[in-house]
């Protein structure tokens, strides 16, 4: 087979790979986050950036050139461990589920997850062939603003619900049988390419504000860090927030070096305690301080920069159990992972169960 999709990469790998695809029109900070999420919450050894010639549900109007595409992706990508190709130019597929098959074709040791935005998995159902795809690939979601539970609400995800992995158990998916998927609760990203293209300003994460050197009293990080979270749990516990956990984040990840979980009894304390944290941050000098999810107030985050503060209704808080995610990462990565085997059967029995549904409602 002369196929070569992927230069640099041996048809005999037996690398676990992510593939993120897409028009990639612009390639953003959005794919990169979830590329490193990915690298890190999944124990891949790579992430594949899949840029596709055309996406068939999406207009070719405002489409850059595939070669400036994949170029400016490569600029933006800087990692060692993120390949940057346009391989279904090779394959001469167009939907993605082609594609996949396509790879596990040519590179049959590799064990392969899809990744995607949950924002993605309302529109699964409009793909083609979207069950076969679950049947065919292991699946990674990631948070996004404004997509929490409503994302796994929607059609594609509860038929598949069976088969959903938690995100403790993340790092099994690559060599679970498909299907098998897994929703991660990461840090939420808002950059977007529809934004970007319609030339909207994109809002900044403000760490804090700008302090001339003379009056700076905090030159260590550390030392800066720990006073914004006695601020951040000060303000938590004047507005009654419930089950306050820390978790210390430093030397496990880059983006903060804490990560603050609280609950609130109801959809309006969660708000009511978000906003409040983030006035307070800003009466403090510390700036403006993004909130994510008030329109649904089931899951809101308050991004501090250094310290990140989720606030959650009991009951979506028990449903994303970050505390366990964080807990259980490094025992997770130390145990021998098992291959899960899955009866063929069970994939048609899933597919089935809408149909039935509707059948037994008329």
């Amino acid at each position: 087979m002369s196929l070569h999709p992927m230069p640099g990469v041996s048809r005999a790998t037996t690398r676990r790979i992510g593939l993120l695809g897409g028009s990639f029109n612009p390639a953003h900070d959005g794919h990169r986050h979830i590329s490193l999420e990915a690298l890190k919450r999944l124990g891949l050894d790579e992430v594949w950036w899949v840029v596709s010639p055309q996406n068939p549900l999406k207009s070719g109007d405002g489409m850059e050139p595939l070669s400036t595409r994949v170029a400016r992706a490569r600029q933006l990508a800087r990692h060692p461990r993120i390949r940057v190709a346009a391989p279904e130019l090779v394959l001469g597929t167009r939907y993605t589920l082609d594609t996949v098959r396509a790879l596990k074709r040519v590179y049959r040791d590799a064990k392969f997850v899809w990744l995607m935005g949950a924002d993605i998995l309302p529109q699964l159902v409009d793909w083609a062939n979207w069950r076969e795809l679950f049947a065919t690939v292991a699946i990674a979601a990631f948070a996004r603003p404004g997509w929490g539970l409503a994302a796994l609400a929607s059609p594609a995800p509860r038929t598949f619900a069976r088969f959903r992995l938690g995100a403790d158990q993340a790092r099994q998916l690559a060599t679970c049988e498909p299907p098998a998927w897994c929703f991660i609760p990461s840090r939420l990203d808002e950059h977007s390419a529809t934004a970007i293209r319609a030339g909207r300003p994109r809002r900044t994460r403000s760490k804090g504000k700008t302090i001339p050197a003379q009056t700076r009293t905090l030159p260590d990080r550390s030392k800066a860090s720990d006073a914004l979270l006695e601020l951040v749990r000060q303000s938590l516990d004047d507005n009654k927030a419930e089950d306050i956990v820390v978790i210390d984040l430093k030397g496990k990840s880059a983006f903060a070096d804490y990560m603050v979980i609280a609950s609130g009894r109801s959809t309006r304390q969660v708000v009511a305690i978000a906003e409040h944290l983030a006035d307070k941050l800003k009466q403090t000098g510390h700036g403006y301080t993004p909130v994510e999810g008030k329109q649904t107030g089931d899951w809101v985050l308050v991004d501090a920069g250094d310290v990140i503060v989720h606030v959650f209704r009991p009951e979506a808080r028990a449903f994303y159990a970050l505390e366990k995610m964080w807990a259980l990462e490094d025992e997770a990565a130390a145990k021998p992972v098992k291959k899960t085997a899955v009866r063929k059967t069970a994939v048609k029995k899933a597919a089935a169960k809408p149909a039935a549904r509707r059948k037994r409602a008329s």
